[in-house]
């Protein structure tokens, strides 16, 4: 910079110091506000990016987007179990204010569909050998319709080692077959309204009487948050958020897995 650009810069800086010092602030306040983030420890504007992406219009690259999620320094952990059912809540809220159609929700889930596919494809996992393997079957009831956060939960358990069967909508004959052939372990079933858990009582019959003599029956979804005493009502073994800790019940129980 010659002396006179110096000088230049040197007396614009000190004739304006209120300038300077709101730039100063408007630059932190910036940077602040991209960090905030939501009751789950999510940021929110990264979130809010993915759903401006998933409803913008023209083409979805699933691709692209994650890569420009891991650029945030997420890892495909945070982008499958906070940030695409994150997202997905957002659509939803969306559409409940009536600030988006159903059209666009519906585009908006299928592209964070392909996000989900392509997330888990990414993802590392150490699988032991197949005699150790729990078998584990993910279940959404007749009358529910959130197959995003099954694809969410079948995502989760493979990613930990587990073989993975998903039942979505089947009647209670076709489930009984899909249990008698799978022999699963572990079976966790999804509901998001309190009005279903009616179906999950049944569904729980279901698997009783057809799955293997011990399989663990977990139920998660967003019913935990409207509804209480779920294991008496359903007659499920465990309720939980989280698909690790229906995992670590299985291996606590001691019991072998029934493909050894």
């Amino acid at each position: 910079m010659s002396e006179s650009n110096q000088s230049q810069t040197h007396n614009w800086s000190g004739q304006c110091p209120d300038r300077v010092d709101a730039l100063a602030t408007r630059v932190i306040s910036v940077l602040r506000d991209r960090q905030v983030g939501t009751s789950d420890g999510v940021r929110r504007f990264v979130v809010d990016h993915l759903v401006r992406a998933i409803l913008a219009r023209g083409k979805f690259d699933p691709i692209l987007v994650l890569d420009e999620m891991r650029g945030h320094r997420l890892t495909l952990d945070d982008v499958i179990d906070q940030y695409i059912p994150r997202a997905a809540t957002l659509l939803g809220e969306k559409w409940a204010a009536d600030e988006i159609s159903f059209a666009d929700v519906t585009v908006g889930a299928l592209r964070l569909q392909s996000l989900l596919s392509e997330a888990a494809c990414q993802a590392r996992t150490d699988l032991p050998t197949d005699e150790t393997r729990p078998s584990t079957m993910v279940v959404l009831p007749q009358g529910e319709q959130h197959f995003l956060g099954l694809s969410v939960v079948a995502a989760q358990l493979r990613r930990i080692g587990c073989d993975v069967s998903v039942s979505y909508d089947e009647t209670p004959g076709s489930l009984r077959a899909r249990l008698k052939l799978d022999r699963p372990d572990l079976v966790l079933i999804s509901c998001a309204r309190r009005e279903g858990l009616e179906t999950v009582a049944e569904t729980v019959q279901t698997i009783r009487t057809s799955a293997p003599a011990g399989t663990i029956i977990a139920l998660g979804g967003a019913v935990l948050q409207d509804a209480d005493a779920l294991e008496e009502r359903t007659g499920v073994d465990i309720v939980t958020r989280n698909a690790k800790d229906a995992v670590s019940q299985f291996s606590r129980s001691g019991r072998t897995p029934t493909r050894s």
